[in-house]
């Protein structure tokens, strides 16, 4: 095209782009009337090829530009060859203006959300928005979409008074109320900011606090901790604090679960580890028994969903593990009620019926010269179809958590026609019950004793009685307040009361109550 045809139709689309804005206030020598700005609309071609083909208007003549100046005639000066520009490295570059033009929109952009939600936020005390800590919270939201859904649930406070209070050596995290605490005696660098943002964020999106399940609220802590400073250290995400770095190249890939149970191995390990906030655990709202809460919820959504990111924009490698961790966290975990079922169930299958001329079938009166066998189910399978319960009876135990139990006991036995089980009370001293009822055991049976509680009595006495299968099975219900070791020769499973956990490691099922 002509270049006085090409300078107005730019200058056609960017005056329709301006009145759509409303920055400013154009010069009224410089405007257009409403149809002719709306030209602008069209895509470049289509308003070149309306130019050429209409007749002009009269305020287009050939001379109109924006400034209206005569020495400038055109506002787009034309240029023979691209721009070019050296790198540092020497190396000639050319200038894609496009390129830099949208990511001038898509700063400012930025900069006019941000300004705007500040305008109607007002930080709480102990927030600095131009503090080391809060660039890197904003370069982790910019730089890794994998912890930016999560990050934007979080405030930061770095209070001196508040930290001195709690005790926060470092850092520390409180998922219920969405605030991480940054120790600002620390004086953390940009870089060091961005690993212990990381890794207490790490916290909450996978669900530490949830899955501790009666261990050592400290030990526990400490797994974790070499877990996510591992995956940190290998995704290169800032540079860990001199102080508080648990870090073993020897754990590398290992789950927070194995770690744990070599560190509760020994005990005197314990005084030489420290967590980010010190000689505590840096979960501060870790209580025992506690389920999954809506901002749980939300962390384990928010990092689900910047992993999809993450791996849709092609960001990077992550560490497998990982990966591993946090696609576990989608899978909701089988209530265990339905494991419960499941063990019964696969050792009770239901008994095949078998006929049996022995008694005649109902029907025999129809045809009295044919015999007809009638469906019948044998006595001694009858007899071996029990198996053992051992109910901790202590004062730690619930009552509701008791009935709880005992009715998913007898409702998933009946399903598998077991007719009755052998019934052991457990505290100081085991109370033999005897054979009972699947329909009286939730609603007949009295608890007897409420002391201490020691099992294997209880267990002694199962396995020696001469009346009890021999390899009959045994479920355990307890809260885990018991002996540290337990010697079961039968086939057995345990059912813990919810928060409780065993005080040994075992190869049998462990149910635990939600």
């Amino acid at each position: 095209m002509p270049a006085p045809l090409s300078d107005l139709t730019a200058q056609l689309a960017a005056l329709h782009w301006w009145h759509t804005l409303k920055l400013g206030e154009l010069p009224e020598q410089c405007a257009l009337p409403l149809e002719l700005v709306q030209w602008g609309r069209l895509p470049l071609e289509e308003l070149a090829a309306r130019l050429r083909t209409e007749p002009s208007h009269p305020l287009l003549d050939g001379d109109w530009t924006l400034t209206r100046s005569s020495q400038v005639p055109l506002m787009i000066a034309g240029v023979a060859s691209p721009l070019h520009r050296w790198s540092q490295t020497g190396v000639r570059q050319v200038i894609d203006h496009e390129a830099v033009f949208v990511q001038a929109m898509v700063d400012n952009a930025k900069h006019a959300l941000q300004v705007q939600y500040e305008a109607y936020v007002v930080p709480r005390a102990g927030t600095n928005p131009h503090s080391t800590a809060a660039c890197a919270k904003r370069w982790l939201l910019d730089h890794y979409p994998l912890l930016a859904a999560l990050l934007t649930g979080f405030e930061l406070v770095e209070d001196l008074e508040v930290c001195r209070r709690m005790d926060i050596f470092i850092a520390a995290i409180h998922v219920g109320t969405g605030e991480i605490y940054i120790n600002p005696a620390r004086h953390l660098t940009l870089e060091q900011a961005k690993f212990v943002i990381a890794h207490e964020v790490s916290h909450a999106g996978l669900c530490h606090s949830s899955r501790r399940h009666g261990r050592d609220p400290f030990l526990w802590n400490v797994a974790c901790d070499f877990v996510i400073n591992d995956w940190l250290v290998t995704m290169g995400i800032g540079v860990p604090p001199g102080d508080g770095l648990l870090f073993d190249e020897e754990l590398h890939g290992r789950a927070a679960e194995d770690i744990y149970l070599r560190l509760a191995g020994d005990l005197r390990i314990k005084r030489r580890l420290s967590t980010l906030r010190g000689a505590d655990v840096d979960l501060l709202d870790d209580t025992p028994g506690k389920v999954f809460t809506d901002r749980e919820e939300f962390c384990r959504r928010a990092l689900l969903q910047g992993l999809d990111y993450h791996e849709a924009t092609g960001r990077g490698t992550l560490p497998a593990g990982l990966v591993e961790a946090i696609r576990t966290l989608d899978q909701p975990p089988i209530p265990w009620q339905a494991k419960l079922a499941a063990w019964i169930q696969e050792r009770f299958p239901l008994p095949e019926r078998r006929r049996s001329y022995a008694r005649a079938s109902r029907r025999q009166s129809v045809t009295p010269d044919i015999p007809r066998p009638r469906f019948v189910e044998p006595e001694d399978d009858r007899a071996t179809r029990t198996f053992g319960v051992i109910i901790d009876t202590s004062g730690s135990m619930a009552r509701d958590e008791l009935g709880k139990a005992l009715g998913a006991v007898g409702s998933y036995a009946q399903a598998q026609a077991v007719q009755q089980v052998r019934l052991v009370y457990c505290d100081a001293t085991p109370y033999d019950e005897g054979f009972v009822t699947i329909d009286s055991l939730a609603t007949r049976v009295s608890v007897r004793g409420r002391g201490g509680t020691v099992l294997q009595p209880a267990v002694t006495l199962l396995e020696t009685r001469q009346d009890f299968p021999k390899d009959g099975p045994i479920l355990i219900i307890t809260d885990g307040l018991c002996e540290d070791q337990l010697s079961v020769t039968h086939d057995h499973a345990y059912l813990l009361s919810p928060g409780g956990r065993l005080p040994f490691t075992t190869r049998k099922p462990v149910f635990y109550m939600a």
